[in-house]
C-alpha cells in the first residue's frame, strides 16, 4: 500500500490535533467540516476507515517513531 508523504502525514495529524483541542466538532458547520475534511483524508492517506486507527498508522510513521512499535493495527 502507498503510504502518505511524512511531512504530509505531520501537518494532518497536527490539524486534527488543533481542531480537536479547539472542540472543533461543537463549532460551526464549516469548522465541522473541515475536521471531517481532515479525518477523511488522514483515512485516506493511511489505508484506514477510521480516524483513531489513521492517527495511530500516522503517526507510527512520523519521523522519530519507535520502529519496534507493534501498535499499527493490521489491515
Amino acid at each position: 500500500m502507498l503510504m502518505a508523504h511524512p511531512a504530509v502525514l505531520d501537518n494532518l495529524v497536527e490539524q486534527y490535533d488543533t481542531l480537536r483541542i479547539l472542540h472543533a466538532e461543537e463549532g460551526d458547520e464549516g469548522v465541522r467540516q473541515r475536521m471531517n475534511d481532515v479525518a477523511y483524508t488522514l483515512c485516506v492517506a493511511t489505508g484506514t476507515r477510521d480516524i483513531d486507527t489513521a492517527l495511530v498508522t500516522a503517526r507510527h510513521h512520523l519521523p522519530g517513531a519507535r520502529p519496534e512499535d507493534d501498535s499499527v493495527p493490521t489491515a
